[in-house]
């Protein structure tokens, strides 16, 4: 069906509705959690939350189409939504779910391809939470949740298209120069990003979210992390000798007012960090394409870590 869709339109009537299927690997860590009686908290919650982001999005979901008539203001950090929630109503609802791994369990080139865009996100995430904690931002947390959602698309495609977005893969496979926004154009008629920000819209997620995740609005450093964070974790996806990460550095000092070589240096020590989040996506760490020279680059750069 979703191969006959021509318009945004089309598809956010489609996807809005969908269900969102979760990793295993956040199945297994709520039913973990649930059954520790001492050790469940809403921390433990909040971390296994923000490991995926289409569990972070039901929950943000969860609590949008929930929200009391007298709470005006928007709920944009997992934290502050398991505080509105409470733990008990919180597993009440989200206790069983459809993983991933079921919904595609005859299709490994599309899990493998989702859990790579999830795994990407979430090194996004870190970097963006980074980046603005160097700034002290009023609230890291958010920058955090829309660099883990901005390509919320992309995933969705691997779930309900899954042809399309082998198709998008594999014409940037051929042609190295290709970028994603012309490969997405030519094969599905729009930019994955137009249709994730109809998306945010559809499901009436926080206005803040859609600021954040929306380039148009790049004066704004908040926004400028985000789109950093993403280009980075983007391009060092398959390799740290991709032709633009000099061009992402060049942008993060001048977010941060650091040298290139030190914006490198955070970006290689929150790589090494994420490496042990792998087992969570089932697919190898951008950190692991990292050679001994990327390593004694980061500690000539200033790294702690190195």
């Amino acid at each position: 069906m979703a191969q006959q869709l021509e318009t945004i339109e089309q598809w956010v009537a489609m996807l809005r509705e969908a269900d969102l299927p979760v990793l295993g690997s956040t199945v297994i860590e709520l039913r973990r959690i649930q059954e520790d009686e001492d050790g469940a908290t809403p921390q433990r919650v909040a971390d296994a939350v923000l490991h995926d982001p289409f569990m972070t999005v039901k929950v943000l979901l969860y609590l949008q189409e929930h929200r009391g008539r007298r709470r005006n203001a928007d709920i944009t950090t997992i934290p502050h939504a398991l505080m509105m929630l409470g733990m008990s109503p919180f597993f009440d609802h989200f206790g069983v779910q459809m993983a991933l791994e079921d919904w595609l369990t005859n299709d490994a080139v599309s899990l493998n391809g989702v859990r790579g865009v999830m795994s990407r996100a979430r090194h996004a995430a870190l970097y963006a939470r980074d980046w603005a904690q160097l700034r002290h931002d009023v609230d890291p947390e958010e920058v955090f949740v829309a660099a883990l959602l901005h390509d919320m698309a992309e995933m969705l495609l691997w779930c309900y298209a899954p042809r399309l977005a082998r198709e998008i893969v594999e014409r940037q496979a051929r042609d190295r120069t290709l970028r994603s926004d012309r490969a997405q154009r030519e094969v599905i008629g729009f930019r994955l990003i137009d249709l994730q920000l109809a998306m945010v819209k559809a499901w009436h997620l926080p206005e803040l979210l859609h600021v954040l995740i929306d380039e148009d609005h790049a004066r704004n450093p908040r926004v400028t992390s985000v789109a950093l964070a993403t280009a980075v974790a983007r391009h060092s996806a398959h390799g740290w000798d991709d032709a633009a990460l000099p061009d992402d550095y060049e942008g993060i000092a001048r977010l941060l007012s650091i040298e290139p070589s030190a914006a490198r240096a955070r970006v290689v020590d929150i790589a090494r960090q994420a490496e042990s989040e792998e087992h969570w996506y089932g697919v190898p760490s951008s950190a692991r394409l990292l050679s001994a020279a990327d390593f004694l680059n980061g500690a000539a750069a200033g790294d702690p870590a190195a």
